[in-house]
């Protein structure tokens, strides 16, 4: 027996319309062409699927057996092809992202849920875990943007700009260094640099200062959380390099002092890395947008 989607709409169309010109009308084809699928169907299942002679036309003991298998699978395959739809034209889909920036989800998760009351039918996942891996893990479709200030020739990657940022020298408010007006990368020789657990190559204090200058910290401390990196700096237990974006409030704290990294201060920029054929999806356009937009305004305080 083969039974297809065709003849499931037909027998659910037949049950709610209550006869076969109406149910010819609902499914868009002629009343002798359903006539033709009916009998189809039920030499297709070697039973009768309808009482015949009874108005409205009704079904058999079969039919409705039939007809639940249609009421089950039929609302799935049509919540499917929806979904198919929306990723076709844009509107639903997956956005899993991974970052290179560890302070980064201090902008990261304002721009989400903006964007998370826009696209409601957009998977949205961040993979943290997938840091050290992040751009062969896009290649491989295994994640779909990667957040990182380090852009590569990849072919088929597109590396979008999101904004500037300046790494910041956070010290204690009584720290020896806080009456300097900027700092150097001597000025680290005899300092605990208290960073994320992340390798050296993503970490601008070592990529743009020291690494260059070939000096190296007294001591290295790493910590996991933010907030923890602030309170040991306010305890005096060592010195920090943040983006201005996790600093802005502390400008105004009486237990931290913030310097600029050497006279002119440092400029970095961060990119959104999207495989070529993502890049003009209208959600993933959109969350671009958002994160040039919102980190902006959280730098300038707003």
């Amino acid at each position: 027996m083969h039974i297809d989607f065709r003849h499931l709409r037909t027998i659910r169309a037949i049950h709610q319309a209550g006869g076969l010109a109406r149910a010819a009308e609902i499914l868009h084809i002629t009343q002798s062409a359903l006539s033709h699928q009916i009998k189809g169907l039920e030499d297709q299942a070697g039973v009768e699927l309808f009482v015949r002679r009874s108005k409205p036309l009704k079904l058999s003991a079969a039919g409705h057996r039939l007809l639940r298998v249609a009421e089950r699978v039929l609302p799935e395959i049509e919540a499917l092809e929806e979904e198919f739809s929306g990723v076709r034209d844009g509107s639903a889909g997956r956005l899993h992202i991974a970052i290179e920036c560890h302070a980064c989800f201090d902008w990261l998760i304002p721009v989400l849920e903006r964007f998370r009351r826009a696209w409601t039918d957009v998977d949205v996942d961040i993979r943290p875990g997938l840091a050290f891996d992040a751009l062969p893990a896009l290649r491989k479709e295994e994640i779909d943007l990667v957040i990182s200030s380090d852009p590569e020739e990849m072919p088929g990657v597109a590396f979008k700009p999101l904004f500037d940022y300046e790494p910041v020298f956070l010290a204690a408010a009584g720290h020896p260094l806080a009456d300097k007006g900027f700092v150097e990368a001597e000025d680290f020789r005899d300092e605990t640099l208290i960073t994320y657990p992340v390798d050296r190559a993503r970490l601008d204090v070592f990529t743009e200062l020291l690494t260059p200058a070939r000096v190296e910290p007294r001591a290295t401390r790493r910590v996991e959380l933010t907030a923890v990196i602030l309170l040991l700096v306010a305890s005096n237990r060592g010195v920090a390099v943040l983006p201005d974006w996790v600093v802005r409030e502390l400008r105004r704290h009486d237990d931290y002092v913030t310097l600029p990294l050497t006279e002119n201060g440092l400029t970095r920029r961060l990119f959104a890395a999207v495989r070529d054929e993502d890049s003009d999806k209208p959600y993933m356009a959109h969350l671009v947008r958002l994160a040039r937009e919102i980190p902006v305004r959280l730098q300038r305080g707003a």
